[in-house]
C-alpha cells in the first residue's frame, strides 16, 4: 500500500491531468491509469472517488469517468431582499455579539465577561469529563428540569433546608436561563423593569423578547426601593430584573436594609424579581448577604446561578430557582427551547461543584481577582487623573469608570481598539440614554502588568 507522501504524489500528478483536459473528457481507463502512474488499483479508485466528491469528474454507468463539464459563471448574489424578510430587531444589536467575539492577536482584553483561561479548574474539569464520558446515563435522555443530584445542591446551595430539587430547573447557561424567564413570562410589549446601568446581555434579550424597558436607579447600595415600586405601580410590569450582588456593570451590593422594601414592592405588585446571582462565588473580601430567595416565602424571587462564571465559559450551565406554578411554566418553555441540557455537561458541573479540590481552587482565583482588581484601581487613580472610579466593589469582575467631561465612550472604545486595548462603552448598559460617559473595564482576563498598560493606553487616549 502506497505511503501518504507517494499518495500525495499520485493525486497531485492527476489533479494536473484532469485540469489539463477539456471539460467533458473521457479518462483513461484504471489499468492505464495504474500503469502510468504505477499504482494499485485499490488507490486509483480511491484517487478518483475523492476527485468525484469534490466535483472535478463524473461517472457516467457504462461510459467511463469523464472531467466535469464547465459551469456557466454565476452572477453575484443578490441578498438585498432579506432586508425586508427580516424587518427590524432592535434586540439584536452589536453590543452582546462584542462581549463574545474573540480578541485580535496580541490585544490587551478589558472587555471580557468570564476569568481568562488560567484561572480555569483544568484538572477538575478534565477528571470530571472523565468520570462522566463513562457514566452510562451520560448518554441517556434526562428528566427535562435536570440532573436532580445537580438540582439538589443548587436548592441546598441557595436556602439550606428551604427547598428542595423540585425547586430547580436547569437550563444552558445564564443567558438561556435569562431568555427562558423574558420569553415564558411575558408577552411581546409587555414592560419590563431593569436596574439602570445593567447587564447588556439582559438588555439585549428583553429587546430580543419586544419586551418594553423600564430603567430604576440605584447607587452604590443597590436599586432604590421607591423607585422600584414606582416602576411597579405606574407601569403594572410583573417582572423586575436585579443583580444584588455585584451588579454588573459597577459592582453595587444591594443594602441589608434596602432587602425587605425589594421584596415588599415585589409583593405589593404581585410581581416577580429575578435575581441574577452571575458573581455569587466572587465575593473578594468580606462574604456578601445570602441571596434575596433565602427571604421569600412567597415566590416572588426567581433565582438564577450559572456555572459558567466560576468554572469554565465552555460549561453552559446554570440553574433557575423558584417556588410555584412558575416553575412549570418555565419548565414547559424550556422543553420547547431544546428539550433539556447535555447530561454530561450537568454531571460534569455536579463533579466540578462537589470535588474535595473546588475550594481551594476557589480561594486560589479570588486571591488573584483580588490582586488584578487592587492592580487595576491603582493604575487608574495613578494614570486617567480626569476619570472617576465611583465605587470599588468588594468583588465581581469588573471596575465602572466615568470618562471626563466632553469624552465620548464610544469614540474612546473605537482608539483604543486601534491600539490593541478591548474596553467595554458604557453606554451599551443604559436602557436608554446615558447620563454620562463610562467605561467598563474587567480586571478578570489579564495579569497586573497588562493592566497598568491597558491603562496607560487608555490615558494616551483620552487625553488625546
Amino acid at each position: 500500500m502506497e505511503d501518504d507522501s507517494t499518495w500525495l504524489q499520485a493525486q497531485a500528478r492527476l489533479e494536473r491531468l484532469i485540469r489539463d483536459l477539456p471539460p467533458e473528457t473521457r479518462l483513461p481507463s484504471y489499468r492505464q491509469l495504474q500503469q502510468r502512474y504505477r499504482l494499485s488499483p485499490a488507490t486509483v479508485q480511491r484517487l478518483l472517488a475523492d476527485m468525484g466528491r469534490h466535483g472535478l469528474l463524473v461517472t457516467r454507468p457504462g461510459s467511463g469517468t469523464f472531467t466535469a463539464p464547465r459551469r456557466p459563471p454565476r452572477r453575484p448574489a443578490d441578498l438585498s431582499w432579506q432586508t425586508l424578510a427580516l424587518g427590524s430587531r432592535a434586540g439584536l444589536g452589536p453590543d452582546l455579539e462584542r462581549l463574545v467575539d474573540p480578541l485580535p492577536p496580541d490585544s490587551i482584553g478589558l472587555a471580557s465577561g468570564f476569568p481568562d483561561e488560567r484561572l480555569q479548574p483544568l484538572g477538575l474539569l478534565a477528571a470530571a469529563a472523565s468520570r462522566a464520558a463513562r457514566r452510562p446515563h451520560g448518554w441517556s435522555r434526562l428528566p427535562p428540569q435536570g440532573l436532580p443530584e445537580l438540582r439538589s445542591f443548587l436548592a441546598a446551595e441557595v436556602a439550606d433546608g428551604q427547598l428542595t430539587d423540585q425547586n430547580v430547573l436547569i437550563a444552558s447557561g445564564g443567558q438561556a436561563a435569562l431568555s427562558a424567564v423574558f420569553r415564558h413570562l411575558c408577552s411581546p410589549g409587555d414592560p419590563v423593569i431593569v436596574e439602570s446601568p445593567t447587564y447588556v446581555g439582559a438588555l439585549a434579550t428583553a429587546r430580543a423578547a419586544g419586551l418594553v424597558l423600564v430603567p430604576v436607579p440605584g447607587d452604590a447600595h443597590g436599586v432604590l426601593p421607591d423607585a422600584l415600586a414606582d416602576a411597579f405601580a405606574r407601569t403594572g410590569s410583573r417582572v423586575a430584573y436585579l443583580q444584588p450582588r455585584y451588579a454588573n456593570p459597577h459592582g453595587s451590593v444591594l443594602a441589608a436594609e434596602r432587602r425587605e422594601p425589594v421584596l415588599a414592592a415585589a409583593a405589593r405588585a404581585r410581581a416577580f424579581l429575578l435575581e441574577d446571582d452571575w458573581m455569587r462565588d466572587f465575593d473578594l473580601g468580606a462574604p456578601t448577604l445570602p441571596p434575596l430567595i433565602s427571604a421569600d416565602d412567597d415566590g416572588h424571587v426567581i433565582y438564577l446561578r450559572s456555572v459558567s462564571k466560576p468554572i469554565a465559559a465552555g460549561l453552559r450551565v446554570s440553574g433557575l430557582v423558584a417556588r410555584g406554578p412558575v416553575l412549570a411554566r418555565l419548565r414547559r418553555g424550556r422543553i420547547s427551547d431544546d428539550l433539556f441540557v447535555a447530561p454530561m455537561l450537568q454531571q460534569i458541573a455536579l463533579d466540578v461543584l462537589t470535588a474535595p479540590g473546588w475550594p481551594r481552587h476557589l480561594a486560589t482565583v479570588r486571591r488573584l481577582l483580588r490582586e488584578r482588581r487592587d492592580a487595576l484601581a491603582t493604575a487608574i487613580a495613578e494614570l486617567l487623573t480626569g476619570c472617576q472610579l465611583e465605587l470599588l466593589p468588594g468583588g465581581g469582575m469588573h471596575l465602572w469608570v466615568r470618562l471626563p467631561e466632553g469624552s465620548s465612550d464610544a469614540d474612546v472604545t473605537e482608539a483604543a481598539a486601534a491600539r490593541g486595548v478591548a474596553v467595554t462603552p458604557g453606554r451599551a448598559s443604559f436602557p436608554g440614554e446615558p447620563p454620562a460617559s463610562y467605561l467598563r473595564l474587567s480586571y478578570a482576563g489579564e495579569e497586573p502588568p497588562a493592566l497598568r498598560q491597558a491603562v496607560r493606553t487608555l490615558a494616551e487616549v483620552i487625553v488625546g
